[in-house]
């Protein structure tokens, strides 16, 4: 059996809940409509910029200059962003809880904002049983890109053959890979909990 010491944590979507559509169905009238809007607007790849460093008020710029017709819209990415925030994923604190009971050593490596994460760790418990958190906007790198891995690795002592990495978003887990990391796709935490014993004998009651 593989023996692990440390469970690397993605935290939206896994550990808590991300979803725009939170902010963007209600200040838009429509699912549809915010749909549209986050694929042609306020898109994923423009949320990246600023996860992986860019201040909130350039990129708030650049966007309102591309499609200032949507300038109130686009402004309310920024200043209404907690509105975004759902709750911790159900039932993941008693996992974490129970790995860290277990002995493992907990951490999360997760694309956030530095101007945001600020504003959201307060909020959520889940986060303080972590050994330490490594967050894109704050190093400026944001995953897939290999080297933020490489700086969770370097800053806590971790052997990635000894670590497992779990994340929501499939291409995240390939730089993990090939830094040889094992790995799991979170899909929720059933799932995980049945991954974990399956694939490497740890039991999470």
């Amino acid at each position: 059996m593989i023996s692990i010491k440390n469970i690397v944590f993605d935290f939206g979507g896994v550990l808590v809940d991300w979803n725009p559509h939170y902010l963007y169905d209600r200040y838009l009238g429509s699912r549809e409509y915010a749909d549209w809007f986050l694929q042609n607007i306020c898109t994923g790849e423009w949320n990246t910029q600023m996860d992986a460093g860019k201040p909130f008020a350039e990129g708030v710029a650049e966007k309102i200059t591309e499609h200032p017709e949507y300038e109130a819209a686009i402004r309310a990415y920024q200043t209404d962003w907690m509105q975004m925030m759902g709750g911790q994923i159900p039932t993941m604190q008693v996992l974490v809880e129970a790995l860290r009971n277990q002995g493992y050593h907990l951490y999360g490596l997760t694309n956030w904002s530095a101007e945001t994460f600020c504003q959201v760790r307060p909020k959520y418990p889940i986060f303080n049983l972590l050994d330490g958190i490594v967050v894109s906007g704050e190093e400026k790198i944001a995953k897939p890109d290999l080297r933020i891995f490489q700086i969770l690795m370097e800053r806590y002592g971790i052997t990635p053959s000894e670590s497992i990495f779990t994340d929501d978003n499939l291409p995240n887990l390939v730089p993990a890979q090939t830094l040889g990391f094992h790995t799991i796709h979170f899909l929720n935490p059933a799932q995980l909990r049945h991954d974990l014993q399956t694939h490497f004998g740890i039991v999470v009651s």
